[in-house]
């Protein structure tokens, strides 16, 4: 499995969009050029820090937060975030755990970079096959991977397994779909985003009930962790809002994604709202992407928290 920070059923860098063919945990990656691909993650998963920031922050300043020695980030992607964990929970070791041998080697690269490299370390391992290779952990950190996994309460169990006396696992699933245009952008018909999320839901479904193992669960992640023999403890959600005009980084982002969305989706949309897209991502196109004032990024990831009693 490989998730790739950066995920959602709307944002999931781990599956077909720019990843969601190449991060998810059953699809064939060895048709993706990593060497493009890669800093595509990084990129995403930079621009999203402030989010990670402030979740890693919560987590740590919870009454019942374990001593972390040991955090597990699973389908850790290209490093970024397992070494914003290793700057959070400073007396830890961070296990970035990824399928892609390509995405470790930048995780490695990353930590001796930020001076991490004698405490962020990086293990291949397919999820859930090889989930016996983890070892124990004090914070599991699940970054829109669960809904990766055919079975997903098999796997938050095995999960919850990991866990030390005390550990805690933050499961990121759900959140709320970016926008990043006006409703009306002037051409075509409105509400272009609004379909295009209708349109990934779609998607999401068909991608989850084609994974091995495929079951399908209420998607009341408190009561998952009931069953598993977790206690809850808590939700948050972390708010992205980088309004227009945008840094030349994160119109990067947008510009990607609707290209993403573009290629993913050329059999599903109206030729009309394919002629609004050729549009917006027309470099040349006064009215695209890459010259209007008006684009921004709005968006949040949702992270649930149980603990190991």
């Amino acid at each position: 499995m490989t998730k790739h920070a950066d995920h959602g059923p709307h944002h999931d860098t781990a599956h077909g969009r720019h990843d969601r063919a190449a991060h998810s945990p059953h699809h064939d990656t060895t048709d993706i050029d990593w060497d493009v691909m890669s800093p595509l993650l990084e990129r995403n998963a930079e621009l999203s820090s402030p989010q990670y920031q402030e979740a890693a922050r919560w987590i740590a300043g919870l009454p019942t937060a374990p001593r972390v020695r040991r955090v597990l980030d699973i389908g850790s992607g290209p490093g970024v975030i397992a070494c914003l964990l290793a700057e959070a929970f400073p007396e830890a070791e961070v296990v970035a755990v990824d399928g892609t041998p390509a995405l470790l080697e930048r995780t490695r690269a990353r930590a001796e970079r930020l001076g991490l490299g004698d405490r962020v370390r990086t293990l291949h391992a397919e999820i859930p096959d090889e989930l016996a290779k983890l070892g124990d952990a004090d914070l599991i950190w699940a970054g829109n991977a669960l809904h990766h996994m055919g079975d997903q309460r098999a796997v938050l169990a095995g999960f919850a397994g990991l866990l030390r006396p005390g550990g805690t696992i933050a499961l990121l699933e759900g959140g709320l779909p970016p926008r990043q245009l006006p409703r009306d952008i002037g051409f075509g018909r409105p509400g272009l985003e609004a379909r295009l999320d209708a349109v990934t839901a779609d998607w999401f479904e068909e991608m989850r009930a084609s994974l091995p193992d495929a079951k399908r669960e209420i998607e009341d992640w408190s009561a998952l962790f009931t069953a598993v023999g977790l206690a809850p403890q808590g939700t948050r959600s972390f708010l992205l809002d980088l309004p227009a005009p945008l840094s030349d980084q994160a119109r990067d982002h947008v510009i990607a994604e609707f290209a993403r969305r573009r290629d993913m989706f050329d059999d599903a949309l109206t030729a009309d709202d394919l002629a609004v897209l050729d549009r917006l991502l027309d470099p040349d196109d006064p009215a695209g992407l890459r010259h209007r004032p008006d684009v921004f990024l709005l968006t949040a990831r949702t992270v649930h928290l149980a603990r190991r009693a």
